[in-house]
């Protein structure tokens, strides 16, 4: 289920809005005073609640920098089965980046939010490593769910360990690219560039003319 998703019941709703408001407290403040000058209970009273309710939607502020939206594990889940239930005529590619298109629409609506997060981890190490171990932990969930898919092995073929490696290059290459343009193109078009040219071998692009060239 989306986040955004307008049939969810009152609690699910409230409890969305407390871990979005605690979520966007934390960037404003790490973003203004840096991450070591920022507390958890300093989040709290940004978000106008008790430290006791940041700490049952967070264990340490870094996570309420990184987990942008409620129960992440379960949205994990929700990814690789939306990739498995992809129309079957899609090639395994594609069915990735349909399995994505939800959660890119995300980016582009919270445009300034993203922008923020991609900066603090930029700048802090610490983060990255955290954002790094996150990917891990789902990453044999994926490479399995494209085994399956594809009717190969996950461990003793080749093939859905390359094909998840290289499309997380692409994703993180064309967001890179949306940040540093400060995400005037949207991001689902940047990704579909991405994997439009993964899939095509990785042609070299055409040369951009130079300054003064007509």
């Amino acid at each position: 289920m989306s986040p955004t998703d307008q049939g969810m019941g009152l609690r699910a709703r409230k409890k969305l809005e407390t871990h979005r408001a605690l979520a966007k407290a934390a960037l404003r403040l790490v973003a203004e005073r840096g991450l070591d000058n920022v507390t958890a209970e300093d989040i709290s009273a940004e978000a106008g609640v008790s430290p006791r309710t940041f700490f049952n939607y967070f264990p340490s502020k870094e996570d309420a920098i990184l987990v942008a939206y409620p129960e992440s594990e379960q949205r994990g889940e929700q990814l690789v089965r939306r990739f498995l239930d992809a129309p079957a005529d899609l090639g395994p590619l594609d069915a990735l980046l349909w399995m994505m298109s939800e959660e890119l629409v995300l980016f582009d609506e919270n445009r300034e939010e993203w922008l923020s997060r991609f900066a603090i981890v930029d700048r802090h190490p610490a983060l990255m490593a955290r954002v790094v171990s996150g990917q891990l932990s789902g990453e044999r969930k994926m490479i399995d769910a494209i085994a399956e898919r594809t009717g190969l092995h996950g461990t003793e073929d080749l093939y859905p360990a390359l094909l998840f490696a290289a499309f997380g290059a692409a994703v993180k290459s064309a967001i890179k690219l949306w940040a540093h343009h400060g995400g005037r193109r949207p991001a689902a078009e940047l990704i579909r560039a991405a994997i439009d040219s993964l899939g095509a071998g990785l042609p070299v692009p055409a040369h951009r003319p130079t300054r003064g060239n007509s």
